[in-house]
């Protein structure tokens, strides 16, 4: 057994912030109150006072890159570097090699997560056929081997026909949709947001409406289907203009937003820094604020990491050439708690309804994403005056493309638990 002690419980699903102790047996949390109190010496105590204790966080949107380049990530050393960000499930897209579109990549997956014994890691699958776009996949198979969601992430679903069979099949199986959304055509090969300073750099740019146009498709086919579509990584205005349309006309969209769209902006690429190549593309400082904005009317649901690690030689050059993405795991709780929580622009209680009360609402995770008896054992522990400085050369991650590298911030996952057992710790002894 497991007794945590004095910590300052935040759990949003609950309407919980005070101090309580938890009691966690057999996996799952047995009790919750002001003062517990247990004689078995087989009980480990821990003393929470001066934390925060929430439920797990829950990151809906990472690449593992398992099977097919390891060299990038594994699923075990992506593993570690969520539990080292306080995350203890993980969702992660099918964009490997091969492709995850069928039960063989799923079951590998589940097995290869099983080995690492780290956090909960639950697969997407892809909505096509090697994620082209052209022929559904055999979703009921792919649920039924594990699969939590499907998206072809990183490529999106340009066929209207193919998207709306997809939102229908999902509607069927009780599952979600999670889509990329992005007119491949008006992008055209941009590296960076289309504005001032895509002129000003001489690179070329992605137009905010290759999102928008994408992003109004899809919720005018959840509309049609009834069917839920969860938009990934919104990253402009417009998109945000017509989420609320949706919201406002109670359709079943969901919309998640990254840390780096939420604190970076396209004038920081002046540098040319390959680390701050992403897709979608880093915002004008109006967009950045919208999306502020956005957690805090609650037209956002999600913060997700889309943690999108690439070897270090692959980042290493000019930056029209570099690949696409940001890494995120280990840098997102605590710049999200210094950048926001510390200067309260949202509250922490807000923080952890967008890292886990929604995540495992969105996802249907019924035992996870919050503190009530009988639920999962899966908790983070969060130092919230601990200062550190943010250093890649200390990430589990293999990759280090972090553009946060460097930056003094205040708060971090001191102690991550899953299924009752510790399997990060940082307090001091």
């Amino acid at each position: 057994m497991l007794l945590i002690k004095n910590g300052r419980v935040i759990d949003p699903a609950a309407g919980i912030d005070e101090t309580l102790d938890i009691l966690i047996k057999d996996g799952q949390i047995a009790e919750i109150k002001a003062k517990i109190t247990i004689d078995s010496a087989k009980t480990k105590v821990i003393d929470a006072s001066r934390l925060i204790v929430t439920p797990g966080l829950i990151d809906m949107h990472v690449h593992l890159r398992e099977p097919g380049f390891e060299y990038k990530e594994t699923i075990a050393s992506g593993a570690r570097a969520a539990a080292r960000g306080g995350f203890t499930t993980i969702a992660c897209m099918p964009n490997t090699n091969p492709v995850n579109d069928n039960r063989g990549v799923t079951e590998f997956i589940m097995g290869q997560a099983k080995k690492a014994n780290q956090v909960n890691v639950l697969p997407i699958a892809a909505i096509s056929r090697g994620s082209q776009g052209k022929e559904l996949t055999d979703m009921a198979d792919l649920k039924e081997a594990g699969a939590i969601a499907f998206s072809d992430d990183g490529q999106p679903v340009s066929s209207s026909l193919l998207f709306r069979r997809a939102l229908e099949y999902s509607k069927m199986l009780s599952t979600l949709i999670i889509d990329h959304c992005e007119d491949l055509e008006l992008a055209a090969n941009g590296v960076m947001h289309e504005g001032q300073w895509s002129v000003k750099l001489g690179l070329k740019g992605i137009p905010s409406t290759a999102e928008e146009i994408m992003v109004a498709r899809d919720i005018l086919l959840a509309r049609l289907t009834g069917s839920r579509v969860h938009l990934a990584h919104i990253s402009c205005r417009g998109s945000l203009e017509l989420i609320r349309w949706a919201k406002e006309n109670n359709l079943p969209v969901t919309a998640e937003v990254t840390p780096h769209h939420l604190l970076l902006t396209d004038q920081m690429i002046a540098d040319y820094d390959p680390n701050l190549k992403v897709n979608p593309p880093l915002r004008s400082k109006e967009d950045r604020q919208a999306l502020v904005q956005a957690l805090q009317d609650g037209t956002i649901d999600v913060i997700a990491t889309d943690h999108a690690p690439h070897a270090p030689d692959e980042k290493d050059t000019e930056f029209d050439a570099a690949p696409f993405g940001i890494i995120g795991l280990e840098s997102a709780l605590p710049v999200l708690l210094d950048r926001l929580v510390q200067k309260k622009i949202i509250t922490f209680s807000r923080l952890i309804e967008l890292l886990s009360t929604n995540p495992a609402r969105i996802l249907g995770l019924k035992n996870k994403g919050h503190l009530r008896v009988g639920a999962d054992a899966d908790l983070t522990l969060i130092q919230p005056q601990k200062k550190q400085t943010i250093d890649i050369n200390f990430f589990a991650s293999k990759s280090k493309n972090c553009p946060f590298n460097g930056w003094v911030v205040k708060g971090m996952a001191i102690m991550t638990i899953v299924g009752g057992r510790i399997i990060f710790n940082a307090l001091k002894k």
